[in-house]
């Protein structure tokens, strides 16, 4: 039990909701007001701040909300220091701070996991308000959901949405190897890698209050996709290298075509290089099979895991 907080309950599930901030005065009072209108208690609230300075503390402390000052530095300081203060709790529902995510979906969310058992409810953002999102922030986020699709074997639409529910032990459990606005893609990329059972609910996004006070860039999005390509050497480094590998075929193929076009069209004979494509494709393609085969390896794996908790549980 985390002392000094009053834990809500959804129908026998308890759960906190925790709202990650760094100067969002102009959004916090819009966020907390929603969250508060739903019925959720004061006490079942917590701001976890990164040291904002722009009087965000302030209105927090005028809605009478508790706020913690977060662990480190970035979004991955403001989610481990939810982990710690997370014991007792069944569900923590996390939602950012800047008023895009509607706070309608909080229950909604807690509701899906508890009733279906699913350790972590992602709020896929499928409805965007026109103008929240730049045409390259959207290509950007589509890059980097198919990456790791990819690299994971899944078939998630939004692992980056910064609002979800998941199950306090899972928390507990990562990691936090992540830098800044990668830790919710390493949040999926345990679950999934794990075995528990992860499930995404569409809801709206809207514009930010304060426009200027974006703090996610092109820059974040390259740290992100580094982050992913450390997760899945760590969770499935079998994968991960013949994945690599099956890349010889990029090479292969239009060496390939290259000397069959000429050895056809032209007369011209290139046995080196023709040699070279033979090894490169067969190689890359022995990769892929392999790397297609680890992946269905990878998944009776988890079928196994989900079997043993279900037999722990019952």
């Amino acid at each position: 039990m985390i002392k000094g907080f009053e834990i809500l309950r959804n129908d026998g599930a308890k759960y906190l909701v925790v709202i990650p901030t760094l100067n969002e005065v102009k959004a916090i009072g819009l966020v907390l007001d929603e969250v508060l209108s739903l019925g959720i208690p004061r006490d079942s609230v917590v701001v976890v701040d990164g040291g904002s300075t722009d009087g965000t503390r302030e209105v927090v402390a005028l809605r009478g909300v508790r706020l913690v000052d977060q662990e480190g530095k970035g979004k991955v300081g403001a989610i481990k220091t939810a982990a710690r203060l997370a014991d007792g709790v069944d569900y923590v529902v996390f939602l950012d701070g800047d008023y895009t995510y509607p706070a309608k979906y909080i229950p909604k969310l807690v509701e899906v996991a508890r009733s279906n058992g699913y350790d972590l409810v992602i709020g896929a953002r499928k409805s965007v308000e026109h103008g929240a999102q730049s045409l390259l922030y959207k290509l950007g986020n589509k890059v980097l959901t198919n990456t790791f699709n990819l690299l994971f074997g899944t078939r998630l639409s939004d692992v980056l949405s910064g609002m979800y529910a998941v199950r306090a032990d899972v928390l507990r459990e990562l990691g936090f190897e992540s830098r800044g606005f990668g830790i919710e893609s390493e949040i999926v990329t345990h679950a999934v890698s794990q075995g528990y059972k992860v499930h995404e609910v569409p809801i709206e996004y809207r514009r930010r209050v304060d426009e200027e006070g974006k703090k996610l860039g092109i820059c974040h999005g390259f740290h992100i996709l580094v982050d992913m390509v450390r997760m899945a050497w760590r969770y499935n480094p079998t994968f991960f290298i013949f994945f690599l590998g099956s890349l010889a075929l990029v090479a292969g193929l239009p060496l390939g075509l290259y000397v069959a076009y000429h050895y056809f069209f032209t007369g011209v004979k290139y046995y080196v290089k023709g040699l070279v494509a033979i090894i490169l494709t067969l190689a890359g393609f022995q990769s892929l099979l392999l790397a297609v085969l680890s992946l269905y390896l990878k998944r009776m794996e988890l079928r196994e895991l989900r079997e043993l908790r279900r037999v722990r549980q019952g």
